[in-house]
């Protein structure tokens, strides 16, 4: 372009002409930083999707009442549509911690050249990179305060990297919880049904394996390594410069990667079929001790701690030793197991 042969440097040189004060400790960081929030959107739009697909499912069985679990065991009515709501609204909390996490990134250190001084750099170079940053990538990116802090510092990557640790807990205990409601069909819970991707075993036939959530959990696990991977690469560089950063962005975009690809895999092959088995539910209800708790202020403490003894010693039913003994009608019995007011008696 200027009428001179490649590598006649007397006339235009690759450092003097064109680099001018830029150092691979400064360019690399930043670019780094511009990809990761490029990348997050990009996730966080998955995300927001998979919410959307578990509210809508809440919907649907909004009027499915169930026995609830803490620790295991039986604990007081809810709706499955309360169930997957609650899911979707986890992912909402950690979709906010995403977004808060950016912020992290959004400092970048462009001509602090070597060690954050800004040797060689013209003056002005640092604050003109930080508005075209901003324009280039509709974020908020603006110039560290201290420079040399901000080339040694690696506190943007550890705080987003924790987030996507964060979501990939969230994520492994809803994909746990999924697992655990469709055991069976015969000898586990069996709540609703997770759609048949792999029916069928080399040794077992019919058996059909949560292979989706077994998908999430294992990118989630992943995650979860990567993040430590981040923590150590962190806390190891020495002074001005952290020569372990190259394994950082490695770890940190791999596991954008994974959710990337995961999550939409996750909505699209699981989540949108999960179907609900309304007779297993209803008897859960109807057997289960627990639900002696919402009748204690129609029967009274003392009626319901006797009921729920006979239930465990005779293995029959709550509701089937109410009828029994009398103690209510079955208008009462329905008015009573009414789902809103069960699950929501406040309002």
């Amino acid at each position: 372009m200027s009428g001179h042969k490649k590598g006649e440097y007397q006339y235009i040189d690759p450092h003097d002409d064109l680099n001018m004060g830029q150092s691979t400790n400064d360019v690399y960081p930043t670019a780094i930083k511009v990809a990761l929030l490029l990348h997050n959107d990009k996730v966080i739009k998955e995300l927001e999707a998979l919410s959307a697909s578990f509210h809508k499912k809440g919907e649907e069985f909004k009027s499915l009442l169930k026995m609830g679990r803490t620790e295991g065991q039986d604990a007081v009515p809810m709706t499955l549509g309360q169930e997957f709501h609650a899911f979707g609204n986890q992912l909402d909390a950690e979709i906010e911690a995403l977004r808060k996490s950016e912020s992290y990134l959004y400092t970048e250190n462009m001509g602090a050249t070597a060690i954050g001084t800004g040797i060689t750099a013209s003056p002005g170079y640092a604050e003109k990179c930080a508005v075209q940053l901003a324009k280039i990538t509709g974020k908020p990116m603006v110039m560290a305060k201290d420079l040399i802090a901000e080339t040694s510092s690696m506190q943007g990557y550890v705080m987003y990297s924790s987030a996507l640790k964060s979501l990939s807990v969230t994520l492994s205990k809803i994909s746990g919880d999924l697992i655990f409601l469709a055991t069976g069909p015969r000898a586990g819970i069996f709540e609703i049904n997770l759609p048949p991707l792999q029916p069928g075993s080399s040794i077992m036939p019919g058996k059909v394996n949560p292979v989706m959530p077994e998908l999430m959990n294992e990118i989630c696990f992943k995650v979860m390594g990567n993040d430590v991977t981040v923590t150590v690469a962190s806390h190891a560089g020495l002074l001005q410069l952290n020569g372990f950063e190259p394994v950082v962005p490695v770890a940190i975009m791999e596991s954008q990667g994974l959710l990337f690809k995961g999550i939409p895999l996750f909505r699209k092959q699981c989540i949108d079929g999960i179907t609900a088995n309304e007779d297993v539910l209803k008897n859960y209800i109807e057997r289960s001790v627990g639900i002696v708790t919402a009748l204690n202020p129609v029967l009274g403490y003392e009626k319901t701690t006797e009921l729920a003894k006979e239930a465990l010693q005779t293995g029959k039913g709550i509701l089937e030793l109410i009828r029994e003994k009398k103690l209510l009608t079955e208008d009462q019995i329905k008015d009573l197991l009414d789902p809103a007011k069960m699950t929501n008696p406040n309002k």
